[in-house]
């Protein structure tokens, strides 16, 4: 086979996925198909106090699986969170992890699998397709619309002490099964339902405009985009419209398979800096960079970001390049600041001296190589500084 071939060869991966309202009241019956003996259920305790955590809790107990509860997660995951997580669920003999949670206990259980297969520290495993050995088996219960990584091959943890984020990107990370419940995420507050829905759209643009995208992926980011356009504003306004609550979670899990087997890009790689370095909030920092980005890009995939922008119903047919990359960020700003993201880095404790800094830590970012357009350690400071103030 020539090496170009080889090149345009792509993969599709993706879990068992149980989608409905209700589908949360399964991780019992699926914990027992898997041949449980003992759980470990990963959460937080918002999710806990939403009452999320003990529906799930319910539904083992029926199923007569004993479990035990893992909740020492924080946003934006740590390495030493994933370490005490693994070493609970080593020291109480558990065959299986039930995440249920946002990203952070998600990615948090990732790690825990990752760290049972293999014992050693998550550090690691950064990058791709650096983890040789499978976990316990993962049944993931997303109860946010954004995140996606109850289908995705990534897991993003905080190195604490580089202050960093890493990737961890293997088909060993994907979950096993998916039971998407969209009802879960009227608990969500109106702060992060508009977070995660924001990243949702910065997974389907990425995804689409990626280096690695094919014809599934681009099904896929483009039916989120479209959903996200129409219900976003929407379930912000109306938050116990459990229609468009609905969408968004559909969009979500599109989303992610289009970013979990297409990767991501430029965007992501400087969310990732700026969350391991100051722990700011991932969906809030994607908002933020997304249109700059796109001005960035949009010379190297034109034709791409038209049909974003026509999928959110911005009609750039004849208009001149410039004009439509316009048209397309003026539309996503305007879709933030209704939705209250109007932070500048500024205002969140980040100084003019650290971005230099920032700017090496995406540069080196694995979500960057598959950016449409190659990127340099300058061109990533302008960004930072055109969202600085």
């Amino acid at each position: 086979m020539e090496t170009n071939d080889l090149l345009n060869l792509r993969k599709f991966l993706a879990p068992e996925i149980v989608y409905g309202r209700g589908a949360l009241k399964l991780a019992g019956r699926h914990a027992e198909n898997l041949g449980a003996s003992r759980v470990l259920v990963v959460t937080d305790p918002g999710v806990q106090k939403a009452g999320w955590t003990s529906e799930v809790e319910s539904s083992l107990s029926t199923s007569r699986i004993p479990f035990v509860t893992f909740s020492g997660v924080t946003s934006n995951p740590k390495d030493y969170e994933v370490m005490a997580g693994a070493e609970v669920c080593r020291n109480e003999g558990c065959d299986l992890i039930v995440a249920v949670g946002g990203g952070s206990p998600m990615d948090c259980a990732k790690g825990i699998g990752v760290v049972m297969g293999n014992h050693k520290n998550i550090r690691e495993f950064e990058g791709v397709d650096e983890v040789p050995n499978p976990g316990p088996p993962l049944i993931f219960i997303p109860t946010t619309a954004g995140t996606s990584a109850d289908v995705s091959q990534f897991a993003i943890i905080t190195d604490t002490i580089r202050h960093v984020k890493i990737a961890v990107i293997s088909k060993m990370v994907i979950p096993d099964i998916a039971l998407v419940d969209p009802q879960t995420t009227i608990t969500m507050p109106l702060e992060l339902t508009a977070a995660t829905g924001m990243d949702a759209l910065c997974h389907a643009f990425e995804a689409f405009v990626s280096t690695a995208a094919s014809p599934l992926t681009d099904m896929a980011a483009l039916w989120a985009t479209r959903l996200i356009a129409e219900n976003l504003l929407q379930t912000c306004q109306e938050p116990e419209n459990i229609a468009c609550r609905d969408a968004m979670m559909m969009a979500s899990l599109m989303a992610g398979l289009a970013f979990s087997n297409a990767s991501l890009g430029m965007v992501h790689a400087m969310a990732h800096s700026l969350g391991g370095a100051f722990d700011l909030p991932h969906g809030e920092c994607n908002a933020m960079l997304l249109e700059e980005v796109i001005h960035f890009n949009f010379d190297a995939a034109s034709d791409k970001y038209v049909q974003l922008a026509d999928a959110m119903r911005v009609h750039c047919d004849g208009a001149p390049v410039l004009s439509c990359a316009s048209a397309l960020s003026g539309h996503i700003a305007s879709l933030r600041r209704k939705l209250g993201i109007t932070q500048r880095l500024c205002n969140m404790g980040v100084s003019s001296a650290d971005i230099p800094r920032l700017a090496g830590y995406a540069f080196k970012d694995p979500c960057l190589a598959t950016n449409p357009r190659k990127a340099t350690h300058y061109d990533i400071e302008n960004i930072y500084k055109q969202i600085y103030e």
